[in-house]
């Protein structure tokens, strides 16, 4: 059973605080040494992504033993309850290895369904940003904010983020591009902080491909409960990952996903 009388909320927060703790000694430190698990590519991994899991996964053992456990460094850990916690440690380790501060630490619960409660966390600024069927909101600097994504209807206003300019494919980059020239602005290499400041009201669109689960369920749970929207290019569940459509509302993501159609 589980073994704790927090909520799931409290857990994540724990989880995340425990995360911190693990990964800001080695942020921006001299001679970090990152592991490259993609020998076709560059797919850095370090001993912060490693610790910041693990710690994450000793919690769970204690405070959710019933429920698995997805995570990217160490894989799927089995439960009994039909709930999963999903952990991208460290999303955006190029970033990290790199010093900006566009990474974090995503964590979501998900069932069968998807996913219904998931953190976004920037532990160098100190931003967290939570959503669940309560709402969404953040804390920072300044405190506590609730999150509300923006009522932008036309893609002549819109603004779009990406991680990578390539996108993924031939294919997935024209149909990214097919978006961003209808856009007012697109910006490249924001990371998973792109998602918070989807849900926080900054921005309109994310267009990813090439995504797997534990990159975009926290995101997922965070943008909906601020209002937003995502799904995959054909406006199906973009849980399991792949090419990822995140919109502020349904008008921008309708006209959007027009867009997309084409290139799936």
């Amino acid at each position: 059973m589980n073994t704790s009388d927090l909520s799931d909320l409290e857990v994540a927060h724990r989880l995340a605080d425990a995360a911190r703790q693990a990964i800001l000694p080695y942020f921006r430190t001299l001679n970090l040494v990152s592991d490259n698990k993609d020998a076709a590519g560059f797919d850095p991994v370090t001993v912060a992504d490693r610790a910041a899991e693990q710690a994450m996964r000793a919690l769970l053992r204690t405070l959710r033993s019933d429920d698995a456990i997805w995570g990217e460094e160490f894989g799927k850990t089995d439960g009994v309850s039909g709930r999963t916690w999903v952990l991208d440690p460290i999303d955006g380790t190029r970033g990290f290895i790199s010093g900006t501060p566009t990474w974090g630490v995503l964590i979501a619960l998900s069932n069968r369904d998807g996913p219904f409660l998931g953190v976004i966390d920037q532990p160098y600024i100190g931003e967290r940003f939570v959503g669940d069927a309560n709402g969404a909101f953040m804390t920072g600097p300044q405190g506590r904010t609730n999150l509300s994504t923006r009522p932008t209807r036309h893609l002549k206003d819109a603004m779009l983020f990406t991680t990578f300019p390539e996108v993924g494919a031939s294919a997935e980059r024209a149909g990214f591009q097919a978006v961003s020239e209808q856009v007012k602005l697109t910006r490249y290499g924001m990371d998973c902080y792109a998602y918070a400041l989807l849900a926080a009201g900054q921005v309109d669109l994310v267009i990813e491909a090439g995504l797997n689960a534990y990159d975009i369920q926290a995101p997922i749970a965070v943008i909906e409960a601020a209002g937003g929207i995502v799904t995959n290019w054909s406006g199906g569940p973009a849980h399991d990952g792949g090419r990822v459509l995140a919109a502020a509302n349904p008008d921008i993501h309708a006209k959007s996903l027009k867009l997309l159609r084409p290139f799936v």
